[in-house]
C-alpha cells in the first residue's frame, strides 16, 4: 500500500512538474513580414507564424491605431485572407490591407499585433506568443507635375524631362514602356545659368531603345513606400530611325585570334567545340552577360552632372566603321551564322590611335570586359555614361576623375574587333544609346540647358 502511495505521488509530482513546464515552453515564433515601414491606401499584410508541425490553437491580427483595434484576420476567421503552409512547420498568413480593410484608418503611427497560440502536452496546455509591427499610415498620394516642354526622342535616341514630385523623399523618375528611368534632384545639375535649389524639382535623363516601339507610352511617375502613387503626362513626339543592315564574313583566322583571347580574360562563359561554336557563345550569350554587367554600371551613377553642359567630345577626323544599332548578319564560309545588333559607333584613325574622354566623368571601369576587350566605362552623372572598348592599352584607374578630352588609352583591336578601330557609345540609365545626339551642341542646348535654365527662371 505504502509503494502504490508513494507511486502514486510520485507520478502526481511528475505530471504536476511536466505542466508547469509545458507551460514555459516557448508561444509560436511570430514575423511581420508586410507592411515593413508604411501603410497606404492598399497594401499587403504579410505574416509567417512557425510551430512544430504548424499545429496552431488560434491567431488574431489586428491593427491598432488611436487605441483602437481592428481585427484583420484569425484562425476561427480568416475571412479573405490566404492561408498557405511553408514547409512542414510554417504557416503564412496574407491578405490585403489599407481603405478598405480599415475604414478609420488615419495619417499617423500604428500597429501590427498579432497573437499565436499552440498546444503542449499532448493538448491539455497551450503556449502563447505576441508579436507587434509600428508602421507610419500615409493616406495623401504624391503629386507630380512636368516643367519641361518639347520633349522630342529618335528611336535609340536620349531626351531629358524636369518635374516637380512632393514630397521631395517620394521615389520619382519617367516609366518609357517597360523601362524605368529614375529622377535625380536638380540641385546636381551644375550647368552654367542653372540654380535649381527646390528638392521637389528632378531631373531624368531618358531613352527609347533602339528596339522599342516608336508609339512606346511615357510619363513620369511618383510613388511613395505605402504604395501610394502618381502619374503625370508629358507632350512628347517620337520619331522613327532607320537602322544599316551589314554582313560580316568570318574566317579561321579571325576566330583563332578573338575566341581565345577572349576566354582568356572572362569566366562568365565556358563554351565548347570548335572555334566557330565559341565564337557564337561569345558573340550571343557573352554579349548578354556583358550588357548586364555595364547597365548595373547606372546604379552607381552620381547624383549629379558631371560634364557642366558642355557638348561631348566628337572624335572627328577618324573613320566611321559602323553606326548605332548596324544590324549584322555574320557568315561563315557561306552561310549566316549570327545576328546581331551593333549598339555604337566603330571609329578608326591610325594604330595605336590616343583614345580621350568624350567629357568630364568618374571612371567606373578599367580592364577587360568580355566582346569589348580592354574598356573605360565614364559615368558622368544622373545616369548617363559612355562606353571606350577595344583599347590596346588602359591609362586611368577606376574612382579616377577625367576631364573633357584627356587621354585615357591608345586605341586596338582587344575583344571581338577585326581591327584597330574605337569602339564608342552613350549610355542612359544602363540602356545604350545613339551618341549622335550627344556630340551636337544644339541638341546639348535645346534638350538638356535649355530646360534647365527654364526650370530655374533663367
Amino acid at each position: 500500500m505504502r509503494f502504490l502511495l508513494g507511486l502514486v505521488v510520485i507520478l502526481v509530482l511528475a505530471a504536476g512538474g511536466a505542466y508547469l513546464y509545458a507551460g514555459k515552453l516557448p508561444g509560436p515564433a511570430i514575423e511581420i513580414a508586410k507592411p515593413t515601414k508604411y501603410v497606404g491606401q492598399t497594401g499587403t499584410l504579410e505574416v509567417s507564424i512557425t510551430a512544430p508541425a504548424a499545429k496552431l490553437s488560434s491567431f488574431q491580427i489586428a491593427f491598432e491605431q488611436n487605441g483602437k483595434q481592428t481585427p484583420l484576420v484569425s484562425l476561427a476567421q480568416p475571412g479573405n485572407a490566404e492561408i498557405k503552409m511553408e514547409g512542414a512547420d510554417r504557416v503564412r498568413i496574407t491578405r490585403a490591407i489599407g481603405r478598405d480593410a480599415i475604414p478609420d484608418l488615419k495619417t499617423g503611427p500604428a500597429k501590427i499585433v498579432v497573437t499565436a497560440e499552440r498546444p503542449v502536452l499532448f493538448g491539455l496546455r497551450k503556449t502563447q506568443a505576441t508579436a507587434s509591427h509600428d508602421v507610419t499610415v500615409r493616406l495623401e498620394k504624391p503629386t507630380i507635375a512636368v516643367l519641361s516642354t518639347k520633349h522630342y526622342i529618335n528611336l535609340g535616341g536620349s531626351e531629358m524631362v524636369v518635374y516637380r514630385a512632393t514630397p521631395a523623399d517620394v521615389e520619382s523618375g519617367v516609366q518609357v514602356g517597360d523601362l524605368t528611368y529614375p529622377g535625380y534632384p536638380a540641385s546636381g545639375a551644375k550647368v552654367e545659368g542653372v540654380n535649381i535649389t527646390s528638392p521637389a524639382i528632378k531631373v531624368a535623363f531618358i531613352a527609347l531603345r533602339w528596339d522599342q516601339d516608336v508609339n512606346t507610352p511615357m510619363y513620369a511617375y511618383a510613388k511613395d513606400e505605402a504604395g501610394n502613387a502618381a502619374r503625370a503626362e508629358f507632350d512628347h513626339l517620337s520619331f522613327p530611325k532607320p537602322f544599316k543592315k551589314s554582313r560580316i564574313p568570318l574566317d579561321d583566322k579571325f576566330l583563332d585570334r578573338v575566341v581565345p583571347q577572349i576566354l582568356e580574360t572572362t569566366t562568365d562563359v565556358n563554351p565548347q567545340g570548335s572555334n566557330l561554336e565559341k565564337f557564337l557563345v561569345l558573340n550571343g550569350e557573352l554579349r548578354q552577360k556583358n550588357a548586364a554587367t555595364i547597365a548595373n554600371y547606372a546604379k552607381q551613377s552620381a547624383p549629379e552632372i558631371l560634364w557642366g553642359g558642355a557638348v561631348f567630345h566628337p572624335f572627328t577626323n577618324t573613320a566611321v566603321e559602323a553606326a548605332f544599332a548596324d544590324q549584322r548578319t555574320y557568315v561563315y564560309d557561306g552561310k549566316d551564322v549570327d545576328r546581331q545588333t551593333h549598339l555604337g559607333f566603330d571609329l578608326a584613325r591610325v594604330v595605336n590611335s590616343p583614345i580621350v574622354a568624350a567629357n568630364r566623368g568618374k571612371v567606373m571601369h578599367a580592364g577587360p570586359l568580355g566582346i569589348y576587350g580592354n574598356c573605360v566605362i565614364l559615368d558622368h552623372g544622373m545616369g548617363v555614361q559612355s562606353l571606350y572598348g577595344h583599347l590596346s592599352s588602359i591609362a586611368v584607374k577606376v574612382g579616377d576623375m577625367v576631364e573633357k578630352e584627356q587621354e585615357m588609352g591608345k586605341s586596338g583591336m582587344t575583344g571581338l574587333a577585326g581591327g584597330d578601330h574605337l569602339h564608342f557609345t552613350m549610355l542612359v540609365n544602363g540602356v545604350m544609346v545613339n551618341p549622335v545626339e550627344w556630340w551636337d551642341a544644339h541638341w546639348i542646348q535645346d534638350r538638356i540647358v535649355r530646360k534647365l535654365r527654364e526650370a530655374s527662371g533663367s
